[in-house]
Protein backbone atom coordinates (compact mmCIF):
# COMPACT_ATOMS: atom_id res chain seq x y z
CA UNK A 1 0.00 0.00 0.00
CA UNK A 2 2.53 2.28 0.97
CA UNK A 3 4.48 1.74 -2.47
CA UNK A 4 1.38 2.49 -4.62
CA UNK A 5 1.04 5.68 -2.40
CA UNK A 6 4.48 6.42 -3.22
CA UNK A 7 3.83 5.53 -7.29
CA UNK A 8 1.05 8.41 -6.72
CA UNK A 9 2.91 10.86 -5.37
CA UNK A 10 5.94 10.22 -8.37
CA UNK A 11 3.25 10.57 -10.29
CA UNK A 12 1.84 14.28 -9.07
CA UNK A 13 5.19 15.53 -9.21
CA UNK A 14 5.62 14.12 -12.77
CA UNK A 15 2.47 16.13 -13.85
CA UNK A 16 3.49 19.18 -11.68
CA UNK A 17 6.91 19.59 -13.09
CA UNK A 18 5.69 19.37 -16.63
CA UNK A 19 2.51 21.70 -16.37
CA UNK A 20 4.60 24.03 -14.38
CA UNK A 21 6.55 24.97 -17.18
CA UNK A 22 3.30 25.81 -19.40
CA UNK A 23 3.20 29.05 -16.44
CA UNK A 24 4.82 31.88 -17.58
CA UNK A 25 3.30 34.77 -16.97
CA UNK A 26 0.95 36.33 -14.34
CA UNK A 27 -2.01 36.16 -16.24
CA UNK A 28 -0.87 31.94 -16.88
CA UNK A 29 -0.57 31.83 -13.14
CA UNK A 30 -3.85 33.37 -11.97
CA UNK A 31 -5.99 32.24 -14.19
CA UNK A 32 -4.25 29.28 -17.14
CA UNK A 33 -4.38 32.26 -19.87
CA UNK A 34 -6.45 30.44 -21.99
CA UNK A 35 -3.97 27.33 -22.32
CA UNK A 36 -6.44 24.78 -21.04
CA UNK A 37 -8.72 22.43 -22.43
CA UNK A 38 -11.83 22.60 -21.34
CA UNK A 39 -12.50 18.47 -20.12
CA UNK A 40 -9.32 19.03 -18.16
CA UNK A 41 -11.38 22.74 -16.10
CA UNK A 42 -14.30 20.01 -16.07
CA UNK A 43 -12.61 17.95 -14.13
CA UNK A 44 -10.73 20.50 -11.98
CA UNK A 45 -13.80 22.11 -11.07
CA UNK A 46 -15.64 19.02 -9.95
CA UNK A 47 -12.28 17.89 -7.47
CA UNK A 48 -12.39 21.05 -6.59
CA UNK A 49 -15.74 21.71 -5.50
CA UNK A 50 -15.99 18.22 -3.57
CA UNK A 51 -12.95 18.28 -1.61
CA UNK A 52 -11.99 16.24 1.73
CA UNK A 53 -16.24 16.89 1.78
CA UNK A 54 -17.00 14.95 -0.16
CA UNK A 55 -14.94 11.56 0.59
CA UNK A 56 -14.89 12.20 4.65
CA UNK A 57 -17.46 14.54 5.64
CA UNK A 58 -20.31 13.55 3.43
CA UNK A 59 -19.50 9.74 3.93
CA UNK A 60 -19.33 10.48 7.76
CA UNK A 61 -22.71 12.31 7.79
CA UNK A 62 -24.17 9.43 5.66
CA UNK A 63 -22.80 6.94 8.32
CA UNK A 64 -23.83 8.64 11.45
CA UNK A 65 -28.04 10.05 10.10
CA UNK A 66 -28.57 7.04 7.91
CA UNK A 67 -30.82 8.14 4.75
CA UNK A 68 -31.97 11.26 6.45
CA UNK A 69 -28.42 12.44 4.82
CA UNK A 70 -29.99 12.13 1.29
CA UNK A 71 -31.07 15.35 1.48
CA UNK A 72 -27.55 16.91 1.67
CA UNK A 73 -26.04 15.26 -1.66
CA UNK A 74 -29.82 16.23 -3.59
CA UNK A 75 -28.76 19.53 -2.35
CA UNK A 76 -24.90 19.20 -3.45
CA UNK A 77 -26.05 17.47 -6.82
CA UNK A 78 -29.16 20.14 -7.71
CA UNK A 79 -26.50 22.93 -7.30
CA UNK A 80 -23.72 21.46 -9.14
CA UNK A 81 -26.19 20.85 -11.81
CA UNK A 82 -27.87 24.59 -11.77
CA UNK A 83 -24.11 25.90 -12.24
CA UNK A 84 -23.09 24.21 -15.25
CA UNK A 85 -26.69 24.28 -16.99
CA UNK A 86 -27.05 27.98 -16.24
CA UNK A 87 -24.18 29.67 -15.20
CA UNK A 88 -21.14 27.82 -17.12
CA UNK A 89 -21.69 29.89 -20.12
CA UNK A 90 -22.92 33.01 -19.33
CA UNK A 91 -19.43 33.47 -17.00
CA UNK A 92 -17.32 32.51 -19.99
CA UNK A 93 -18.93 35.30 -22.29
CA UNK A 94 -18.19 37.06 -19.15
CA UNK A 95 -15.16 37.02 -18.78
CA UNK A 96 -13.92 37.04 -22.26
CA UNK A 97 -15.49 40.43 -22.90
CA UNK A 98 -14.53 41.85 -19.55
CA UNK A 99 -10.71 40.37 -19.44
CA UNK A 100 -11.71 39.66 -15.45
CA UNK A 101 -8.87 37.38 -14.05
CA UNK A 102 -10.93 37.03 -10.73
CA UNK A 103 -14.38 36.78 -9.56
CA UNK A 104 -14.79 40.21 -7.90
CA UNK A 105 -12.76 41.45 -11.29
CA UNK A 106 -15.82 40.63 -12.75
CA UNK A 107 -17.82 43.32 -10.29
CA UNK A 108 -15.72 46.33 -10.91
CA UNK A 109 -15.68 45.08 -15.02
CA UNK A 110 -19.08 46.06 -15.61
CA UNK A 111 -19.99 48.70 -12.40
CA UNK A 112 -17.16 51.51 -13.82
CA UNK A 113 -14.80 53.43 -10.71
CA UNK A 114 -15.26 50.10 -8.00
CA UNK A 115 -12.22 48.69 -8.88
CA UNK A 116 -10.83 49.52 -5.63
CA UNK A 117 -13.88 49.11 -3.00
CA UNK A 118 -14.94 45.86 -4.74
CA UNK A 119 -11.68 44.52 -4.82
CA UNK A 120 -10.74 45.32 -1.04
CA UNK A 121 -13.85 43.80 0.18
CA UNK A 122 -14.35 40.99 -1.58
CA UNK A 123 -10.46 40.10 -0.95
CA UNK A 124 -11.10 40.16 2.95
CA UNK A 125 -14.14 38.17 2.56
CA UNK A 126 -12.44 35.50 0.92
CA UNK A 127 -9.56 35.66 2.76
CA UNK A 128 -11.36 34.96 6.23
CA UNK A 129 -13.53 32.15 4.80
CA UNK A 130 -11.07 30.42 2.14
CA UNK A 131 -8.78 29.94 5.22
CA UNK A 132 -10.96 28.23 7.30
CA UNK A 133 -11.55 25.92 4.11
CA UNK A 134 -7.70 25.45 3.70
CA UNK A 135 -8.11 24.37 6.76
CA UNK A 136 -11.00 21.97 6.67
CA UNK A 137 -8.46 20.38 3.92
CA UNK A 138 -5.40 20.08 6.06
CA UNK A 139 -7.60 18.85 8.67
CA UNK A 140 -9.15 15.67 6.52
CA UNK A 141 -5.33 15.00 5.84
CA UNK A 142 -4.40 14.69 9.12
CA UNK A 143 -7.12 12.02 9.49
CA UNK A 144 -6.23 10.11 6.37
CA UNK A 145 -2.79 9.73 6.98
CA UNK A 146 -3.46 8.75 10.74
CA UNK A 147 -5.92 5.80 9.92
CA UNK A 148 -4.08 4.31 7.13
CA UNK A 149 -0.48 4.49 8.24
CA UNK A 150 -0.65 5.27 11.79
CA UNK A 151 0.70 8.53 11.16
CA UNK A 152 0.09 11.39 13.75
CA UNK A 153 -2.55 13.15 12.46
CA UNK A 154 -0.01 16.41 13.00
CA UNK A 155 2.44 14.72 10.65
CA UNK A 156 -0.59 13.76 8.38
CA UNK A 157 -1.14 17.46 8.23
CA UNK A 158 2.40 18.97 7.56
CA UNK A 159 2.65 16.17 4.74
CA UNK A 160 -0.69 17.39 3.13
CA UNK A 161 -0.31 20.55 3.58
CA UNK A 162 3.51 21.20 2.11
CA UNK A 163 2.61 18.70 -0.52
CA UNK A 164 -0.01 21.22 -1.65
CA UNK A 165 1.34 24.27 -1.11
CA UNK A 166 4.56 23.65 -2.74
CA UNK A 167 3.24 22.47 -5.92
CA UNK A 168 0.52 25.18 -6.08
CA UNK A 169 3.34 27.89 -5.31
CA UNK A 170 5.42 26.51 -8.56
CA UNK A 171 2.77 26.73 -11.23
CA UNK A 172 -0.16 28.10 -10.20
CA UNK A 173 -3.37 27.96 -12.01
CA UNK A 174 -2.36 25.59 -14.80
CA UNK A 175 -0.47 23.30 -11.97
CA UNK A 176 -3.40 23.10 -10.07
CA UNK A 177 -5.98 22.10 -12.68
CA UNK A 178 -3.39 19.38 -14.19
CA UNK A 179 -3.07 17.96 -10.88
CA UNK A 180 -6.69 18.57 -10.30
CA UNK A 181 -7.81 16.22 -13.74
CA UNK A 182 -5.49 13.35 -12.69
CA UNK A 183 -6.81 13.57 -8.56
CA UNK A 184 -10.66 13.64 -9.96
CA UNK A 185 -9.97 10.37 -11.85
CA UNK A 186 -8.97 9.02 -8.63
CA UNK A 187 -11.98 10.45 -6.91
CA UNK A 188 -14.40 9.07 -8.86
CA UNK A 189 -12.93 5.60 -8.87
CA UNK A 190 -12.84 5.70 -5.35
CA UNK A 191 -16.56 6.31 -5.21
CA UNK A 192 -17.62 3.61 -7.71
CA UNK A 193 -14.99 0.91 -6.37
CA UNK A 194 -15.45 0.90 -2.99
CA UNK A 195 -18.88 0.67 -2.62
CA UNK A 196 -19.02 -2.28 -5.32
CA UNK A 197 -16.76 -4.00 -3.15
CA UNK A 198 -18.90 -3.18 0.29
CA UNK A 199 -21.85 -4.48 -1.03
CA UNK A 200 -20.63 -7.71 -1.70
CA UNK A 201 -19.00 -7.87 2.04
CA UNK A 202 -22.48 -7.24 3.10
CA UNK A 203 -24.08 -9.76 1.60
CA UNK A 204 -21.10 -12.57 3.31
CA UNK A 205 -23.11 -11.19 6.28
CA UNK A 206 -26.91 -11.14 4.87
CA UNK A 207 -26.97 -7.45 4.91
CA UNK A 208 -29.59 -6.52 2.85
CA UNK A 209 -28.75 -3.41 1.75
CA UNK A 210 -31.82 -2.46 -0.12
CA UNK A 211 -34.23 -3.25 2.54
CA UNK A 212 -32.47 -1.23 5.29
CA UNK A 213 -33.02 1.71 2.66
CA UNK A 214 -36.47 1.36 1.91
CA UNK A 215 -37.48 0.65 5.49
CA UNK A 216 -34.88 3.27 6.72
CA UNK A 217 -36.34 7.33 8.46
CA UNK A 218 -35.56 9.74 5.41
CA UNK A 219 -36.73 12.55 8.06
CA UNK A 220 -35.30 11.67 11.31
CA UNK A 221 -31.60 11.56 11.94
CA UNK A 222 -30.41 8.05 13.28
CA UNK A 223 -27.95 9.91 15.84
CA UNK A 224 -31.08 12.22 16.65
CA UNK A 225 -31.64 11.30 20.63
CA UNK A 226 -28.27 11.87 21.07
CA UNK A 227 -27.88 15.12 18.62
CA UNK A 228 -29.95 18.10 18.50
CA UNK A 229 -31.09 17.66 14.86
CA UNK A 230 -33.48 19.61 12.34
CA UNK A 231 -36.33 16.76 11.72
CA UNK A 232 -39.26 16.97 9.03
CA UNK A 233 -39.51 19.48 6.48
CA UNK A 234 -36.82 21.69 8.22
CA UNK A 235 -34.12 18.94 7.57
CA UNK A 236 -35.04 18.55 4.09
CA UNK A 237 -34.79 22.37 3.55
CA UNK A 238 -31.38 22.80 5.51
CA UNK A 239 -30.31 19.91 3.44
CA UNK A 240 -31.36 21.15 0.12
CA UNK A 241 -29.88 24.45 1.07
CA UNK A 242 -26.35 23.47 -0.15
CA UNK A 243 -27.42 24.25 -3.62
CA UNK A 244 -27.31 27.56 -2.83
CA UNK A 245 -23.50 27.91 -2.04
CA UNK A 246 -21.97 26.42 -5.74
CA UNK A 247 -23.50 29.87 -7.45
CA UNK A 248 -20.82 31.72 -5.17
CA UNK A 249 -17.44 29.68 -4.70
CA UNK A 250 -14.88 31.28 -6.16
CA UNK A 251 -12.17 28.35 -6.83
CA UNK A 252 -15.30 26.41 -9.00
CA UNK A 253 -16.46 29.70 -11.12
CA UNK A 254 -12.80 30.43 -11.77
CA UNK A 255 -12.81 26.90 -13.85
CA UNK A 256 -15.59 28.84 -15.78
CA UNK A 257 -13.99 31.86 -16.51
CA UNK A 258 -11.32 29.76 -17.94
CA UNK A 259 -13.18 28.32 -20.61
CA UNK A 260 -11.85 29.04 -24.40
CA UNK A 261 -15.21 29.16 -25.95
CA UNK A 262 -18.93 28.25 -25.87
CA UNK A 263 -18.63 24.82 -27.36
CA UNK A 264 -16.40 23.90 -25.04
CA UNK A 265 -18.29 24.50 -22.18
CA UNK A 266 -20.97 22.73 -23.66
CA UNK A 267 -19.12 19.48 -23.96
CA UNK A 268 -17.68 20.30 -20.57
CA UNK A 269 -20.63 20.36 -18.90
CA UNK A 270 -21.57 16.56 -19.80
CA UNK A 271 -18.74 15.22 -17.96
CA UNK A 272 -19.01 17.14 -15.05
CA UNK A 273 -22.37 16.28 -14.77
CA UNK A 274 -21.18 12.45 -15.22
CA UNK A 275 -18.57 12.81 -12.56
CA UNK A 276 -20.86 14.09 -9.81
CA UNK A 277 -23.43 11.23 -10.11
CA UNK A 278 -21.54 8.37 -9.80
CA UNK A 279 -19.17 10.17 -7.38
CA UNK A 280 -21.97 11.37 -5.49
CA UNK A 281 -24.05 8.22 -5.18
CA UNK A 282 -20.86 6.16 -4.26
CA UNK A 283 -19.92 8.46 -1.20
CA UNK A 284 -23.05 8.58 0.03
CA UNK A 285 -23.68 5.09 -0.25
CA UNK A 286 -20.17 4.17 1.47
CA UNK A 287 -21.51 5.53 4.26
CA UNK A 288 -24.88 3.25 4.34
CA UNK A 289 -22.90 0.51 3.74
CA UNK A 290 -20.33 1.12 6.07
CA UNK A 291 -22.68 1.88 9.51
CA UNK A 292 -24.33 -1.75 8.56
CA UNK A 293 -21.00 -3.20 8.46
CA UNK A 294 -19.72 -1.72 11.75
CA UNK A 295 -23.22 -3.57 13.05
CA UNK A 296 -22.34 -6.40 11.80
CA UNK A 297 -18.82 -6.57 12.97
CA UNK A 298 -17.52 -6.62 9.85
CA UNK A 299 -14.37 -4.04 10.23
CA UNK A 300 -13.10 -5.63 13.15
CA UNK A 301 -10.72 -3.07 15.03
CA UNK A 302 -11.32 -0.10 12.49
CA UNK A 303 -14.79 0.69 14.38
CA UNK A 304 -13.64 1.61 17.22
CA UNK A 305 -12.05 4.82 15.76
CA UNK A 306 -15.04 5.03 13.61
CA UNK A 307 -17.51 5.17 16.71
CA UNK A 308 -15.53 8.23 17.82
CA UNK A 309 -15.45 9.94 14.94
CA UNK A 310 -17.51 9.04 11.91
CA UNK A 311 -15.43 10.74 8.94
CA UNK A 312 -12.87 7.87 9.69
CA UNK A 313 -15.40 5.33 8.27
CA UNK A 314 -13.83 5.30 4.60
CA UNK A 315 -10.79 4.99 5.34
CA UNK A 316 -11.87 2.09 8.23
CA UNK A 317 -13.31 0.23 5.06
CA UNK A 318 -10.25 0.91 3.31
CA UNK A 319 -8.12 -0.77 5.53
CA UNK A 320 -10.11 -3.32 6.46
CA UNK A 321 -11.87 -4.07 2.97
CA UNK A 322 -9.27 -4.08 0.55
CA UNK A 323 -5.95 -5.77 -0.34
CA UNK A 324 -3.10 -3.34 -0.10
CA UNK A 325 -2.87 -2.68 -3.87
CA UNK A 326 -6.15 -0.99 -3.95
CA UNK A 327 -6.21 0.22 -0.64
CA UNK A 328 -3.23 1.85 -2.12
CA UNK A 329 -5.01 3.49 -5.13
CA UNK A 330 -8.01 3.85 -3.27
CA UNK A 331 -6.33 5.80 -0.42
CA UNK A 332 -4.41 7.86 -3.31
CA UNK A 333 -8.07 9.43 -4.34
CA UNK A 334 -8.99 10.08 -0.36
CA UNK A 335 -5.70 12.16 -0.88
CA UNK A 336 -6.26 13.68 -3.79
CA UNK A 337 -10.04 15.00 -2.70
CA UNK A 338 -8.38 17.14 -0.19
CA UNK A 339 -5.19 18.56 -2.28
CA UNK A 340 -6.94 19.48 -5.29
CA UNK A 341 -9.77 21.80 -3.37
CA UNK A 342 -6.79 23.08 -0.97
CA UNK A 343 -4.29 24.07 -4.24
CA UNK A 344 -7.28 25.51 -5.65
CA UNK A 345 -8.25 27.67 -2.27
CA UNK A 346 -4.70 29.04 -2.40
CA UNK A 347 -4.62 29.96 -5.85
CA UNK A 348 -8.04 31.96 -5.19
CA UNK A 349 -6.65 33.76 -1.93
CA UNK A 350 -2.94 34.15 -2.95
CA UNK A 351 -5.12 35.70 -6.07
CA UNK A 352 -7.40 37.59 -4.80
CA UNK A 353 -5.34 38.86 -2.10
CA UNK A 354 -2.66 40.36 -5.52
CA UNK A 355 -5.29 41.58 -7.75
CA UNK A 356 -7.78 42.49 -5.93
CA UNK A 357 -6.09 44.05 -2.86
CA UNK A 358 -2.86 44.60 -2.95
CA UNK A 359 -3.00 46.79 -6.78
CA UNK A 360 -5.89 48.42 -5.40
CA UNK A 361 -4.47 49.96 -2.23
CA UNK A 362 -1.26 50.71 -3.13
CA UNK A 363 -2.51 52.27 -6.53
CA UNK A 364 1.08 50.96 -8.23
CA UNK A 365 1.66 49.40 -11.83
CA UNK A 366 3.89 46.39 -10.81
CA UNK A 367 6.18 45.11 -13.52
CA UNK A 368 5.13 41.07 -14.59
CA UNK A 369 7.75 38.96 -13.24
CA UNK A 370 7.31 41.51 -9.73
CA UNK A 371 3.86 40.38 -9.65
CA UNK A 372 3.97 36.62 -10.49
CA UNK A 373 7.00 36.34 -7.75
CA UNK A 374 4.23 38.25 -5.16
CA UNK A 375 1.69 35.83 -6.23
CA UNK A 376 4.05 32.81 -5.22
CA UNK A 377 4.86 34.58 -2.20
CA UNK A 378 1.59 34.56 -0.57
CA UNK A 379 0.33 31.29 -1.61
CA UNK A 380 3.29 30.10 0.70
CA UNK A 381 2.23 32.45 3.44
CA UNK A 382 -1.80 31.14 3.03
CA UNK A 383 -0.75 27.60 2.92
CA UNK A 384 1.45 27.89 6.19
CA UNK A 385 -1.76 30.22 8.26
CA UNK A 386 -4.22 27.22 6.63
CA UNK A 387 -1.85 24.85 8.28
CA UNK A 388 -1.42 26.62 11.45
CA UNK A 389 -5.35 26.88 12.00
CA UNK A 390 -5.58 23.26 10.97
CA UNK A 391 -3.23 21.84 14.12
CA UNK A 392 -5.27 24.66 16.64
CA UNK A 393 -9.09 24.07 15.59
CA UNK A 394 -11.40 20.74 16.70
CA UNK A 395 -14.27 21.61 14.36
CA UNK A 396 -14.87 18.40 11.96
CA UNK A 397 -14.39 18.89 8.72
CA UNK A 398 -18.08 18.79 7.59
CA UNK A 399 -18.29 21.55 9.94
CA UNK A 400 -15.64 23.98 8.46
CA UNK A 401 -16.59 23.40 4.92
CA UNK A 402 -20.05 24.04 5.98
CA UNK A 403 -19.18 27.37 7.94
CA UNK A 404 -16.95 28.35 5.11
CA UNK A 405 -19.33 27.42 2.20
CA UNK A 406 -22.12 29.48 4.12
CA UNK A 407 -20.26 32.91 4.07
CA UNK A 408 -18.58 32.88 0.41
CA UNK A 409 -21.82 31.52 -1.36
CA UNK A 410 -23.94 33.90 0.39
CA UNK A 411 -21.72 36.91 -0.06
CA UNK A 412 -20.97 36.10 -3.47
CA UNK A 413 -24.02 33.97 -4.92
CA UNK A 414 -26.66 36.34 -5.25
CA UNK A 415 -24.60 38.80 -6.40
CA UNK A 416 -22.91 36.39 -9.34
CA UNK A 417 -26.66 35.71 -9.87
CA UNK A 418 -27.81 38.68 -10.34
CA UNK A 419 -25.13 40.03 -12.22
CA UNK A 420 -25.98 37.62 -15.04
CA UNK A 421 -29.76 37.42 -15.08
CA UNK A 422 -31.49 40.97 -13.85
CA UNK A 423 -30.59 44.01 -15.63
CA UNK A 424 -31.37 46.31 -13.12
CA UNK A 425 -29.03 44.98 -10.52
CA UNK A 426 -26.40 48.10 -9.19
CA UNK A 427 -23.14 48.28 -7.58
CA UNK A 428 -25.32 48.98 -4.42
CA UNK A 429 -26.66 45.57 -4.80
CA UNK A 430 -23.40 44.40 -4.75
CA UNK A 431 -22.17 46.29 -1.64
CA UNK A 432 -25.58 44.68 -0.19
CA UNK A 433 -24.95 41.27 -0.85
CA UNK A 434 -21.15 41.03 0.02
CA UNK A 435 -22.18 42.56 3.39
CA UNK A 436 -24.70 40.64 4.26
CA UNK A 437 -23.73 37.59 2.91
CA UNK A 438 -20.85 37.68 5.33
CA UNK A 439 -22.35 39.21 8.74
CA UNK A 440 -25.29 36.80 8.46
CA UNK A 441 -23.34 33.52 8.07
CA UNK A 442 -21.04 34.81 10.93
CA UNK A 443 -24.57 35.97 13.14
CA UNK A 444 -26.61 33.03 12.08
CA UNK A 445 -23.78 30.43 12.39
CA UNK A 446 -23.02 31.93 16.13
CA UNK A 447 -26.52 32.50 17.47
CA UNK A 448 -29.18 31.94 15.83
CA UNK A 449 -28.78 28.62 13.94
CA UNK A 450 -29.10 26.43 17.10
CA UNK A 451 -31.95 28.11 19.05
CA UNK A 452 -34.04 28.25 14.88
CA UNK A 453 -33.10 25.02 13.68
CA UNK A 454 -32.45 26.76 10.80
CA UNK A 455 -28.85 26.56 8.77
CA UNK A 456 -26.73 29.44 7.93
CA UNK A 457 -25.98 28.24 4.82
CA UNK A 458 -29.93 28.66 3.71
CA UNK A 459 -30.78 32.41 6.52
CA UNK A 460 -27.79 33.98 4.99
CA UNK A 461 -28.07 33.24 1.30
CA UNK A 462 -31.80 34.30 1.50
CA UNK A 463 -30.75 37.30 3.20
CA UNK A 464 -28.16 38.46 1.06
CA UNK A 465 -30.43 37.63 -1.78
CA UNK A 466 -33.31 40.31 -0.31
CA UNK A 467 -30.68 42.74 0.68
CA UNK A 468 -29.14 42.97 -2.89
CA UNK A 469 -32.52 43.45 -4.66
CA UNK A 470 -33.50 45.83 -2.58
CA UNK A 471 -30.59 48.05 -2.76
CA UNK A 472 -30.50 47.67 -6.56
CA UNK A 473 -34.41 48.99 -6.50
CA UNK A 474 -33.31 51.88 -3.77
CA UNK A 475 -30.31 53.05 -5.22
CA UNK A 476 -30.26 52.01 -9.19
CA UNK A 477 -27.10 52.71 -11.35
CA UNK A 478 -27.73 56.59 -12.42
CA UNK A 479 -25.54 56.44 -15.47
CA UNK A 480 -26.21 54.77 -18.44
CA UNK A 481 -24.19 52.13 -19.78
CA UNK A 482 -21.11 53.09 -22.49
CA UNK A 483 -20.11 51.08 -24.96
CA UNK A 484 -17.49 49.49 -22.42
CA UNK A 485 -19.72 48.00 -20.01
CA UNK A 486 -20.98 44.79 -21.37
CA UNK A 487 -24.63 43.31 -21.55
CA UNK A 488 -25.62 40.43 -19.58
CA UNK A 489 -28.65 39.33 -21.14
Amino acid sequence: MIIVFVAYIIVLIGIVAYSARRSKTNDDFVLGGKKISGFSLALSERATGESAWLLLGLTGIAYSEGMAAIWIAIGCVSGILFLWTFLAEPLQKLTAETGALTVPGLFSKKFKGTQRSFGILSSLIIIFFFVLYIAAQFSGAGKIFNDTFSIDPFWGMVIGSALVTVYTMLGGFITVVATDAFQAVLMVVTCVVLPIVALGIAATYNINIAEAMANADYFVPLNSTSVKQATGGLLIVNGLSWAFGYTGQPQLLTRMMAMRNKKETRQSRWLAVIWTLLAYIGAFMIGIIGYKLVQAGALGDAASSVANDAEKILPAMVMTLLNPILAGILLSGAVSAMMSTASSQLMVVSSSMTEDFYLHVTRRKIEEKRMLALNKILTLVVGLVGFLLAITMEDTVYGLVSYAWSGIGASFGPAIVLLIFWKKFSRAGVFASLITGTLSAVIWKTWLADPTGVSERLASYLLALFMAILFSLLVPEKAPRNASQISTK
